[in-house]
C-alpha cells in the first residue's frame, strides 16, 4: 500500500499520510499536520508558515494540549473492560489537525469539507479524532460484542459511508488549547477561539491539496464544540453550512472578563502554594494540577467586541442543522442531586412575577426533594439546550435560510436508563464502538451518518418543514410539530420565552454554577 500524498505545487510542500481500510473502503488520512506556533504561555498563536521543499510527516496523530485527566468512558456508559490509551499532551506543539479522506488521487473536483470542533466543557478533550470512540484508526484495541466476536474499531465510519453513498467528502478535526491555557491569565483571553479561526484559515487555504473545496465548508461541533462552532457562525467569515449539535452559545454566553478575575487569582495562589512559582512561569504539570485541586472544571468565552450583541446578530451561514438528545442535563445530575429542595425552591424566588410560575410549573415544591431535584434538572434541560435550539432556528427562518431540527430520543446502547442523555449521539455518528450488539442503536447510528452525509452534501437530509426523531426503540422518521411536542416540554419552553433570558439565567447560575461533570 503506497504512502499517499498532498502536494502544494507553487512551495512544492508534500504532506506524507497513511492508508487505511474502512471496512473494504479505501481512506487517506493525514495526522498531527501543525497548523500554527505557540510563542509562549498565554500569548496568540502564529500561523504556519512552510518553507520551500518541504515534506511533512502526517503519519501519526499530534499531540493534544494538558488537561486533568477525564475517563470519557463514565458519560458515555462505555464497558470498563475497554481500554482507551492516553494520548500525548503537550502545551506548546497542541495546535494540529487531522484530515480523513477520501483516496487524494482518485478524488474528481472539489469535495464537500466537514469541519469538527471537539467538545468537553472547554477544559478537556472530548472525543476527538485522536481518540478511540470518535476519530482513531486503532489496530490493536477491540471490544467484545455479545456475539462473542471481536471487531476492530472503526470509527472513519462516516468518511467510508461518504463514499460507498457516492457523496464522498473531506472530514478535519482539530486540537486547540483548553482550560487555562486557552482562557488567558487576563491580559490575553479566548485563545482557544483565536486557535480554531487559525485551524479554519488553514483549512481554507490548503484544503484543496487534498482534494476539498474551500467554499464548501460545514462547521459542526458538539456541547463546548457547539458553542465554539456558533460563536464563529456569529463574527464569521461565512460558511456554507453549520451543524450545532446539543450546544450554542446559550449552553455557554460570553461572560465579562472581570467573571474570570477570581478563577484565575484563586490558580494563582494555588500554584503559589504547590511551586512557589506563577501561571506564567510554573510547569504545566504544576498547572493542571493547580486546576484538578481547585476543581475548575468548566470555562467559558469571555466577552469580545466581536461577540457583542451576539443574540440578535444573524450566522453567517446558508443552511443550519441544529438539535438536542431527550436528556441534556444529565452533566449535572450529580450535583444537583447534592441539593436540597428548599435551596432548589429558592432559586426560583430571585424573581417576583415569573420565578413561582416557572416553580410551579416545573414541580419545584420545597418539601418534595425528588420532584424538585428532577425539575430542576428539566428546567436547566429545556433553558441551555431545548430552547436555544427554537430561538436560533427562528432566527434563521426569518433570514429565509433553511433550518432542520432534529431531536435524538435513543437511549445509551448499553444502559438504557441512563436516557438519551448528553453526547450519546457521538456513539451514533461516529460509529466508534462496535454497535451491533444493539440492533436498534446500531440502526440509529447508520440513519444519522446517511442524513448527516445528505446535509454535507448539499442535500435536504428530511423535509424542512419536519423535524427528524432518532429512536426511541431503533425507530427513526420524520415527525411532526405535535409529534414534538410529545417528546420535548414544548409548553414549557414557551413560558420561558416569555419570561426572558434575563429571568431564567439567574435561576439556572444559582443551580449549577460548580455542579458540571462529565463524570456523571
Amino acid at each position: 500500500m503506497s504512502t499517499p500524498e498532498a502536494v502544494h505545487a507553487t512551495l512544492d510542500v508534500t504532506f506524507k499520510g497513511i492508508a487505511r481500510d474502512g471496512e473494504h473502503v479505501p481512506i487517506h488520512q493525514f495526522l498531527g499536520i501543525k497548523y500554527a506556533s505557540i510563542p509562549a504561555r498565554f500569548e496568540k498563536a502564529v500561523p504556519v508558515e512552510y518553507s520551500v521543499e518541504t515534506v511533512v510527516d502526517a503519519s501519526k496523530y499530534g499531540p493534544r494540549c494538558p488537561q486533568v485527566d477525564v475517563d470519557i468512558r463514565h458519560l458515555l456508559r462505555i464497558p470498563e473492560d475497554f481500554t482507551i490509551t492516553p494520548e500525548p499532551e503537550d502545551e506548546f506543539e497542541c495546535l494540529n489537525l487531522e484530515i480523513t479522506c477520501p483516496p487524494v488521487s482518485s478524488t474528481s473536483g472539489s469535495l464537500p469539507v466537514l469541519v469538527w470542533i471537539h467538545g468537553g466543557s472547554q477544559v478537556v478533550t472530548f472525543c476527538s479524532a485522536a481518540s478511540q470512540v470518535c476519530g482513531r484508526m486503532n489496530e490493536i484495541l477491540t471490544i467484545r460484542t455479545n456475539a462473542n466476536r471481536e471487531k476492530k474499531l472503526d470509527p472513519k465510519k462516516l468518511v467510508a459511508d461518504s463514499i460507498q453513498a457516492g457523496k464522498p467528502f473531506i472530514f478535519v478535526s482539530m486540537n486547540y488549547r483548553l482550560n487555562i491555557f486557552g482562557f488567558g491569565n487576563g491580559k490575553e483571553k479566548n485563545l482557544a477561539l483565536d486557535d480554531q479561526r487559525i485551524a479554519i484559515d488553514w483549512i481554507r487555504r490548503n484544503i484543496g491539496l487534498f482534494g476539498g473545496d474551500p467554499a464548501n465548508i460545514t462547521l459542526s461541533g458538539e456541547s463546548a464544540g457547539a458553542v465554539y462552532t456558533h460563536a464563529h457562525l456569529i463574527t464569521g467569515p461565512p460558511v456554507k453550512r453549520g451543524i450545532l449539535a446539543s450546544g450554542s452559545l446559550y449552553l455557554s454566553s460570553p461572560l465579562p472578563v472581570e467573571r474570570g478575575d477570581a478563577m484565575i487569582n484563586t490558580l494563582e495562589s494555588k500554584v503559589q502554594e504547590l511551586a512557589q512559582s506563577s501561571l506564567k512561569s510554573c510547569s504545566a504539570l504544576v498547572l493542571i494540577q493547580a486546576l484538578k485541586e481547585c476543581n475548575v472544571n468548566t470555562m467559558w468565552i469571555q466577552a469580545d467586541a466581536d461577540l457583542e450583541d451576539w443574540e440578535s446578530r444573524p450566522e453567517q451561514v446558508d443552511e443550519l442543522m441544529i438539535g438536542d438528545t431527550e436528556y441534556e442535563s444529565a452533566i449535572w445530575r450529580n450535583g444537583i442531586e447534592l441539593l436540597d429542595g428548599e435551596t432548589i425552591a429558592a432559586a426560583f424566588k430571585q424573581n417576583g412575577q415569573w420565578g413561582e410560575r416557572l416553580r410551579k410549573l416545573y414541580q419545584v415544591v420545597a418539601d418534595r426533594p425528588t420532584a424538585a431535584k428532577l425539575g430542576a434538572l428539566d428546567i436547566v434541560n429545556d433553558a441551555r439546550f431545548t430552547l436555544p435550539v427554537e430561538i436560533i432556528s427562528q432566527k434563521l427562518r426569518t433570514a429565509c435560510k433553511p433550518v432542520y431540527n432534529y431531536v435524538v430520543d435513543q437511549a445509551n446502547p448499553w444502559q438504557s436508563s441512563s436516557r438519551a442523555h448528553h453526547a450519546v449521539d457521538l456513539l451514533f455518528l461516529f460509529d466508534g464502538l462496535d454497535l451491533e450488539f444493539n440492533p436498534a442503536a446500531n440502526r440509529v447510528g447508520q440513519e444519522m451518518r446517511q442524513r448527516w452525509i445528505a446535509f454535507i452534501s448539499g442535500q435536504p437530509p428530511w423535509a424542512g418543514d419536519r423535524r427528524f426523531g432518532y429512536g426511541p426503540l431503533g425507530e427513526c422518521m420524520e415527525i411532526s410539530e405535535e409529534q414534538f411536542s410529545t417528546r420535548r416540554r414544548s409548553k414549557h419552553c414557551d413560558l420561558l420565552r416569555d419570561a426572558g433570558i434575563e429571568v431564567y439565567m439567574p435561576i439556572l447560575a444559582a443551580l449549577t454554577a460548580g455542579r458540571i461533570s462529565l463524570l456523571n
